[in-house]
């Protein structure tokens, strides 16, 4: 039963019935925080003694968070009354309170402090890591409790992606909404969203139709990407049967804290490269790629290993390509491009994109990460410092590693003749 009349946009009213788990992904001006934040007002007067906390990954200082517009909420509804305000908290109805947390702040020992707290809300929960959604799960675990998450998703690997979109549980209201579904769309947000439409249709889908993220503004290959999509050079790629497929790796290693392995399934031909697959892991044996690449057709590819390959395993005192050659693969192994072997590879991709032909469902992840492989920077001093070392930068490497080895075609008059000896 409610206590106050709100508004509410119809995208939102399924969320209004009890759930264990209640998200709600989409783009700008959606209203998503706005509702939740009015729930959270509702939930407090009806629920007496209410105990919520508002959630983001990190949190530096109270500005970040969600209390002010919380504060305005209360004001809007006219309950100020019913609410004391604190610097820090505010206090509700029945000794209630609402408190505001950074996750990343948290331990394992620390996170109990939650424990008998009602309600959650994840803000800006695209951000938040596997980790801290790990230890608040089971922390918010009262009878009556629910968590909530409001997002606007960048990639399918991202903790909340993965939990309430891709294996949502059971008593988990999930819904989208964007802002043709919020009726108080104001118009000053409509021209902005027009100006995106028109001036930056690579990032609209991202920021206004809550889509994943394809290429990061910024980003190395943004503009050689978009052509590809805008030229539909993303889409079914077969293999010619007749030519060898090429696999391209940057090297990552076994255990936990290993870097990622990725590799990149291609064909050259003529003119044109077609990139077939994409495979990446982290933490697995070599055995593990063997038999990823059997599995997907890839049995007779030739393989193609980073200068890195000669190292000797620290385990067997075999080099990786050596374990390759044992596997059954042909192997080859690039040399050292050298000092600045990093820019030569990016300069190589930019250089060969226009003429590379993606098939999209199997190359997803891949591209994802070529979309955001990107400079570091100084911002202080406003200057570049070489790509950054992330999550992205394996598959790049590897991606760079096969533009560098790529050799054009020789043109008919280049080309070896074969005599002719007549009949025998």
């Amino acid at each position: 039963m409610s206590v106050l009349d709100i508004p509410t946009a119809e995208v939102f009213e399924p969320l209004l019935a009890p759930a264990r788990y209640k998200g709600v992904h989409g783009g700008r001006g959606s209203g998503k925080s706005h509702f939740f934040a009015g729930l959270l007002v509702e939930d407090s007067l009806y629920h007496k003694g209410l105990r919520s906390v508002c959630i983001r990954e990190v949190q530096k200082t109270l500005a970040q968070s969600a209390k002010l517009l919380i504060e305005d909420k209360i004001r809007e509804y006219g309950r100020a009354c019913d609410f004391r305000i604190f610097n820090d908290c505010i206090e509700t109805p029945g000794d209630g309170i609402v408190i505001f947390n950074g996750m990343q702040d948290h331990t394992a020992e620390s996170i109990k402090s939650l424990e008998g707290f009602h309600r959650a809300w994840v803000e800006e929960a695209q951000t938040l890591t596997d980790r801290s959604l790990t230890l608040l799960r089971p922390t918010i675990r009262d009878e009556t409790s629910e968590i909530w998450a409001s997002w606007n998703p960048r990639r399918k690997v991202d903790a909340i992606d993965k939990f309430l979109r891709h294996n949502a549980p059971q008593d988990a209201t999930v819904i989208q909404a964007n802002w043709r579904d919020n009726p108080w769309f104001p118009k000053v947000l409509e021209a902005e969203r027009l100006h995106d439409l028109e001036h930056y249709p690579d990032r609209y889908d991202h920021i206004w139709e809550g889509d994943y993220v394809k290429v990061f503004e910024g980003a190395y290959f943004a503009k050689q990407l978009a052509e590809c999509r805008r030229e539909n050079r993303i889409g079914k790629v077969a293999a010619d049967p007749l030519l060898p497929r090429k696999a391209f790796f940057d090297i990552g290693g076994s255990g936990a804290t290993a870097d990622a392995n990725a590799i990149w399934i291609v064909q050259f031909v003529d003119r044109e490269i077609r990139v077939l697959d994409y495979i990446e892991g982290q933490g697995q044996v070599l055995g593990y790629y063997a038999a990823e690449l059997r599995k997907r057709g890839h049995g007779d590819v030739q393989i193609h290993l980073p200068h890195d390959g000669v190292n000797e395993n620290n385990l067997t005192g075999k080099r990786y390509e050596d374990h390759w050659r044992e596997a059954g693969f042909d192997v080859q192994v690039i040399k050292n491009q050298g000092k600045g072997a990093a820019m030569m590879r990016i300069e190589a991709v930019r250089r060969l994109l226009p003429r590379i032909w993606f098939n999209e469902a199997t190359t997803e992840a891949g591209r994802d990460a070529l979309g955001s492989y990107h400079e570091r920077k100084d911002d202080e001093r406003n200057v570049g410092l070489g790509p950054e070392h992330d999550w992205s930068s394996h598959a790049a490497d590897a991606f760079g590693l096969m533009c560098v080895a790529y050799e054009e075609p020789r043109k008919k008059h280049e080309r070896l003749e074969i005599p002719n000896y007549g009949a025998v």
